[in-house]
């Protein structure tokens, strides 16, 4: 059986907070900001979330208002998230074919209940 994979951010709270309800779980703990996804990658975890680029960017990061995002379309939004992985609405809760953002952290027990 698969196990949890997490995009986290230990530097964000939300990040920590959903970290600890995986205490005991088999997860794989992936800093994205140090590994990030690829392209491909990404799209397959907005697949799983059932979610699109424009919902799972960060629109108040900085970052966002500087590259001009609040009206792009969704590949656009999408290749600045691949490139600029600080735009990735975080943390992320991934195991098998489905995934959860973790906003607010508690989501992960949503996941964690279908697996269990």
């Amino acid at each position: 059986m698969a196990k949890y994979i997490l995009w986290h951010n230990p530097r964000c709270a939300k990040s920590r907070e959903g970290f600890k309800i995986l205490e005991g779980l088999d997860v794989e703990v992936r800093k994205y900001l140090d590994n990030p996804p690829t392209c491909e990658e990404l799209q397959e975890v907005l697949k799983k979330l059932n979610m699109k680029p424009s919902e799972l960017v960060r629109k108040k990061e900085k970052l966002f208002r500087e590259l001009g995002l609040k009206d792009a379309d969704e590949e656009t939004i999408l290749k600045a998230m691949c490139e600029h992985p600080k735009l990735i609405e975080r943390p992320i809760l991934i195991k098998g074919d489905k995934a959860v953002l973790g906003r607010p952290p508690e989501k992960f027990k949503e996941l964690i209940d279908e697996n269990s």
